[in-house]
């Protein structure tokens, strides 16, 4: 039998079956509305190749970003708990949210221009459940059970001395990794010192902590060693949200209908243009390697993440009966239908400057804080006094250093700028890098320039060189005087 022959009555390593049964082994559902197991052949070709490159560059940065500091700070942390957050080293406080909220609202903009433009790629390159999915929890079972036909051999027979061993040793393996990736997610939230220091004092000492570790190593282990593609087809509201994004210029995974219609198992010889057949000989291969359980020749479907493991199976067929590559490619429906060649056209130059200028925003953001946030805020209760002609307000200030640098500075009054100004310290206030200053100060006026009872004014916050590091705008209370 040739290799092509092998091809159409192959599931994948050497196990012959009915072409028929390929669709009924690997549908994600019943007609019951039962669940059907996806058994998906292990893919392999340039697209793979590809796809294990970025997976595992995107693995190494996950683990590695909790260690990784800038300045002595965390190059990412979310501590919702003691509400410290750090994005490339720069840290973030509450009266920062704006700023995280217009860079989320942006980020969802960029997923939206993304997907119209270019499709779903982020799913099957990016998305974290297909990189530790197909990169991690698949690649084991690959390695305990073997590949398509030897899963499903092993899923129908009985509870025997192989299965019970290769099920315990996968689950084991599946939970490991699970605490391992829980562990690693709890870095980012409270840091890489404190889950070392509550995992040496054990789950005794840190008994809330254990059992929300032990919560989510269940969540991920259940959602890898059992739910699965179901995440993707449905749960997930991003594949929801492409059928109202794409369009007929959107770049996505396509079978070209055109070329592999009218579809037909292949005859070693034969004249395939001449009979009226298609480039498509039936094979199943696409199918079979979906790791959703789809038949990408049905056309574009919500289930498709677009990890390309239906074009690399398709052009390694094409390739041994000698057709050209591309019927499942990368392309547009237009593309399709037209059969033109992919032009990067007008429409996606635009989008792709739009990104960037959305990229170059989402930087500014990040960057364009102010170097520290003051406030001058009277005590409770607090109110004037006269003394020599002058009257004199107090002030509570409270510095909040944003930078990495140690920050010394002076106060003025702006506005009116003639304010005379005491210290309960010294003049020159240091503040520490991440760090809150507290203290208090007493502004004067003259009694005969305040006309107003309560009249505003501007506190400026100034470094050693005379630079204006932050304002802050408050009001200053006087005796009532009757205007006449």
């Amino acid at each position: 039998m040739s290799d092509i022959e092998e091809i159409e009555v192959r599931g994948g390593q050497g196990q012959v079956l009915d072409p028929e049964t390929y669709r009924d082994s690997i549908g994600t559902m019943e007609q019951s509305g039962k669940r059907r197991w996806v058994f998906p052949r292990k893919p392999k070709g340039k697209y793979t190749n590809y796809r294990n490159l970025v997976s595992y560059l995107l693995l190494i940065i996950y683990f590695s970003l909790p260690f990784i500091t800038i300045n002595g700070n965390p190059l990412l942390l979310f501590n919702v708990i003691d509400r410290e957050f750090f994005i490339f080293g720069q840290p973030f406080y509450p009266q920062d949210f704006f700023i995280l909220t217009l860079g989320a609202i942006a980020s969802l903009i960029f997923i939206i221009v993304f997907t119209i433009a270019f499709g779903r790629i982020f799913c099957g390159w990016i998305c974290p459940q297909t990189i530790f999915m197909e990169s991690i929890f698949r690649k084991i079972e690959y390695l305990i059970e073997g590949d398509r036909n030897k899963q499903m051999k092993l899923d129908r027979q009985e509870w025997n001395g192989e299965k019970i061993w290769k099920r315990s040793l996968k689950w084991s393996v599946y939970i490991v990794i699970s605490l391992i990736i829980t562990h690693f997610m709890f870095m980012y939230v409270v840091g890489y010192k404190e889950v070392f220091r509550i995992v040496s004092e054990g789950p005794f000492a840190h008994p809330t902590n254990f059992i929300v570790m032990i919560l989510l190593t269940a969540a991920f282990y259940f959602v890898f060693a059992w739910f699965r593609e179901q995440v993707c087809t449905l749960v997930c509201p991003y594949g929801r949200l492409q059928g109202v994004l794409i369009d007929k210029d959107t770049i996505n995974v396509f079978y070209d209908f055109k070329r592999g219609e009218n579809r037909s198992k292949w005859r070693k010889g034969e004249d395939r243009k001449a009979a009226g057949k298609g480039d498509c000989i039936d094979c199943h291969q696409c199918v079979v390697v979906c790791p959703t359980g789809i038949d990408i020749r049905d056309g574009q479907q919500l289930e498709c993440i677009n990890c390309t493991a239906c074009i690399d199976a398709c052009d390694e067929v094409m390739e041994k009966v000698g057709l050209p590559k591309g019927l499942v490619r990368y392309a547009s429906e237009n593309e399709i239908e037209k059969q033109t060649q992919f032009k990067f056209t007008g429409r996606m130059k635009g989008f792709a400057v739009f990104l960037l200028l959305l990229v170059g925003f989402l930087g500014y953001l990040l960057y364009s804080r102010g170097e520290m946030e003051a406030k001058f805020i009277k005590p409770a209760g607090s109110t004037f006094f006269v003394k020599d002609g002058k009257i004199t307000n107090t002030y509570n200030y409270t510095f909040l250093n944003k930078t990495n640098d140690k920050k010394i500075v002076t106060i003025k009054v702006m506005d009116p700028a003639h304010g005379e100004i005491t210290y309960s310290a010294s003049s020159k206030i240091q503040v520490d890098r991440d760090k809150i200053s507290k203290g208090t100060i007493n502004i004067s006026f003259p009694e005969d320039e305040m006309k107003l009872s309560k009249q505003n004014i501007t506190i400026g916050v100034y470094d050693m060189k005379g630079k204006l590091i932050d304002s802050y705008q408050t009001y200053f209370e006087g005796p009532f005087k009757l205007q006449f």
